[in-house]
């Protein structure tokens, strides 16, 4: 399998920035992190060998971002604001970095964004609020509205930065529908009920979705998220 390790400087972000590429070809899948979680996690929980078979042939291409979550909606000393705001300049990293360096290694118009538990809330966000470059969002075991994370404070910003608000008032929703959207949760997941509320929030707007809830006392861990990976992720 191919494997390269990139670093450098994200004039977005004022910091240096890491990432891992899996694979030479195929569907790219940009991989969000959890919570305050690095670039080679989803490597060191088994997750790039649950789909190593379709790396290897060139069905897909990973690419595992780092976060700055704990600089942003996780920094509590820092005013709501300023969280999301950070979250915003993370975001135009993402745009101005990482998207070009996967088109210049990778011609394909297939984007699959992707995360578990927090990182689903960034693949989600990612994917709706850029569907002329995502065309599919897998997430797994995610919580979805960023309102538990700002101490009751409300913004513009924040509004077009949490999922439920934004889509649910959306006066085109048909714009998404060229885009597969899985949310995938487990029967004993923490976030199963958040899952429940998004999804009814797509189902009220007519954008196309699917929900599936694992049985089998499946809970919020990477031992499920590894099947849902094999699963979802084609």
């Amino acid at each position: 399998m191919q494997r390269e390790y990139h670093r450098w400087w994200s004039k977005d972000l004022e910091r240096d920035m890491e990432l891992l590429r899996f694979g030479h070809g195929g569907t790219k899948v940009l991989v969000f992190p959890t919570s305050m979680g690095r670039f080679f996690e989803y490597e060191d929980n088994g997750m790039v060998a649950s789909v190593a078979d379709r790396v290897d042939s060139g069905q897909l291409q990973l690419y595992c971002v780092d976060s700055v979550d704990g600089e942003s909606w996780y920094n509590k000393h820092s005013h709501p604001y300023w969280r999301v705001q950070r979250h915003m300049q993370y975001e135009r990293y993402i745009v101005n970095d990482v998207l070009p360096l996967m088109w210049k290694k990778n011609q394909t118009p297939r984007l699959i964004s992707t995360g578990c538990s927090f990182g689903a809330y960034h693949a989600a966000n990612f994917g709706f609020r850029h569907p002329d470059v995502v065309t599919g969002i897998v997430t797994m075991g995610g919580a979805f509205d960023m309102k538990d994370f700002v101490d009751g404070w409300y913004s513009e910003d924040l509004y077009f930065n949490n999922p439920p608000d934004y889509l649910g008032n959306c006066a085109d929703p048909w714009k998404y529908n060229h885009i597969r959207t899985v949310l995938a949760t487990g029967e004993w997941d923490m976030c199963w009920e958040k899952n429940e509320r998004f999804a009814a929030v797509l189902r009220n707007k007519g954008i196309r979705h699917e929900l599936y809830v694992w049985g089998d006392r499946s809970f919020h861990a990477w031992p499920w998220w590894r099947p849902m990976a094999r699963m979802y992720l084609q």
